[in-house]
């Protein structure tokens, strides 16, 4: 019997290329006409490669999910930027590969985040979503996740209602 390792740990910056490929694939599924097509193909032009290497070693925490050598999603964790709300920490961001999703995956990386984020101190924590992302309001739901605060997105000439889930 062979034994799969998941593993999630700090990206590195040699994760850079297969972050990119993640951010794409998920992004595509999951906001593929929710925003509009240009600023869309535009954001996932600008977070190539490169970007995900920088973001690997700057200010945010950058975290992947680790399926048997194959990055199946990452998560970006730091401190609250809504300043209006007392949470401290926030996940800026959470997708896995299509093909990883609906198989508990989601969740483990959800908990590594939110404990990484109690172990450095911070109370509480959002998370941001668009209001129409109804696979992403199902999962923060399913995880205990208020829906207590709300905004507006920009995505060129459109905006977007997002909401903000929050845990004690």
């Amino acid at each position: 019997m062979k034994t799969l390792s998941i593993e999630v740990r700090r990206a590195e910056p040699l994760d850079a290329a297969a972050v990119s490929e993640v951010h794409r694939e998920a992004w595509r599924q999951a906001y593929a006409g929710l925003i509009p097509h240009r600023p869309l193909t535009e954001m996932l032009e600008r977070r190539g490669e490169t970007w995900w290497r920088r973001a690997a070693r700057g200010p945010a925490t950058l975290l992947v999910l680790d399926v048997a050598g194959t990055i199946a999603g990452y998560a970006t964790i730091g401190l609250n930027r809504a300043r209006a709300l007392p949470q401290d920490g926030e996940i800026y961001e959470i997708y896995l590969r299509p093909e990883f999703q609906g198989i508990g995956l989601g969740r483990r990386l959800f908990g590594e985040a939110r404990r990484l984020l109690k172990s450095l101190g911070c109370n509480g924590l959002v998370v941001w979503c668009l209001e129409d992302s109804e696979h992403a309001i199902r999962f923060f739901r399913r995880h205990g996740g208020l829906d207590l605060a709300e905004g507006m997105e920009d995505f060129a000439d459109v905006r977007l209602r997002k909401i903000g889930f929050v845990w004690p």
